[in-house]
């Protein structure tokens, strides 16, 4: 029950600073760089961090490094009211922490859970991060409105589940840390799956890499952008500000449904391809509503988009699950595709903010969000699958 609760509420606090200021910036007075600039932070710095991740656990083990991570979004939920600056500060320390639980709760899954159980507890886990994030975002324009128009109350409410967090997985600490292999196993996995290191090394550890990199990257990417400008994109399609924040709620609901269910229906299959493209036409099917009819039917479009992007963000660690050979090669498929993942996924908000600049509305910036999604689908194919011959 202790393990299974720490799990949850961790799980819960993991997005919860990301999803507060699409709500916030129609209302609140963010301008277009300050809400860029803060959508880039998160993937940039998960990125940056994630090849570090190994260190952590090989130091402190999963429980630990958890732990430690727990403590640091802690550190950063208080840091970013401290006006713009903690704002910045603060949400690049969120960034750095949940890179640490990105790239270790796949390990964390496989070593403390039933195999029988991967799918359900990494369903758990999005359907959690989708909760956490919905809820926190629905309080953000009532705080704002009760705290005199100031949006300093409303993000220091993720305070709260940071705090709970952090006790949540304290009682872990006790398993320590467990043995992780020695460092030169570790060194020629992370080769194999990076494509360098020579011996024997062949093409199916890279092809695998790559496919789960540039897919977990395209994903993210959609997710961030949409997380970022979806509230902008309703305003300007005529509806009401609080409206909009509401169909981010709404959005983030999504995301928890389709990050729970598909890693449940994935993991119990062998082969995942026929899910991955599930998630891609749920996508294409919210970006469709959106450019057709955004005001018509806010609602639907919100939830259908959240429910393709929660699935294509949650299946990954099925898929790290299912392709790793044993702990190290599921941590180094994890840290390889998150560091790969996130920084490709950093240009999005930039990018999506340039092209609305350059052509005075959404439509064309939706478009290339559209399209991304077939790529997206393409490079998926290898991860989706185990390769003939697999030891």
């Amino acid at each position: 029950m202790l393990l299974v609760t720490g799990f949850v509420l961790l799980s819960l606090n993991t997005r919860v600073a990301f999803g507060q200021l699409g709500p916030l910036a129609p209302v609140a007075g963010l301008g277009t760089g300050a809400v860029t600039l803060l959508g880039l932070l998160p993937p940039l710095c998960m990125g940056a961090f994630a090849p570090f991740v190994p260190l952590v656990r090989r130091r402190l083990g999963e429980e630990r490094g958890l732990f430690a991570a727990s403590v640091l979004l802690l550190v950063g939920a208080v840091v970013r009211v401290l006006g713009m600056p903690g704002l910045l500060v603060g949400t690049a320390l969120v960034g750095v922490a949940t890179a640490v639980v990105n790239v270790l709760i796949p390990v964390f899954v496989r070593s403390r859970f039933a195999p029988r159980r991967v799918g359900v507890m990494m369903g758990v886990y999005a359907l959690s991060m989708g909760a956490g994030s919905a809820l926190v975002a629905a309080l953000m324009v009532p705080v704002w409105r009760a705290g005199g128009h100031a949006w300093e109350p409303a993000i220091g409410v993720a305070v709260i589940p940071a705090a709970l967090a952090a006790l949540g997985i304290a009682p872990q600490l006790r398993y320590g840390k467990r043995d992780v292999g020695p460092e030169r196993v570790r060194v020629r996995v992370r080769a194999r799956v990076l494509g360098g290191g020579g011996g024997g090394i062949g093409g199916g550890d890279r092809g695998l890499a790559w496919s789960l990199i540039v897919f977990f990257g395209l994903q993210t990417l959609l997710f961030y952008t949409t997380l970022a400008w979806l509230p902008a994109i309703l305003v300007d399609s005529g509806v009401a500000e609080g409206t909009a924040g509401t169909m981010q709620s709404l959005f983030i609901v999504g995301v928890a449904v389709g990050g729970f269910l598909t890693p449940v229906l994935a993991a119990a299959r062998t082969d995942q391809r026929p899910h991955l493209l599930a998630v891609i036409l749920v996508c294409a099917s919210g970006y469709a509503g959106l450019l057709a009819a955004p005001a018509d039917a806010p609602a639907l479009w919100s939830f259908v988009l959240g429910a393709g992007l929660g699935g294509g963000q949650a299946v990954t660690g099925v898929l790290y699950v299912k392709r790793g050979r044993d702990h190290d090669h599921v941590a180094a498929l994890s840290t390889a595709a998150q560091t790969g993942g996130y920084l490709l996924a950093a240009a999005g908000p930039v990018a999506a903010a340039a092209l609305h600049t350059a052509t005075g509305g959404w439509t064309v910036p939706l478009l290339v969000l559209a399209g991304v999604l077939l790529p997206s689908a393409a490079t998926s194919l290898r991860a989706g699958h185990d390769r003939p011959g697999r030891d």
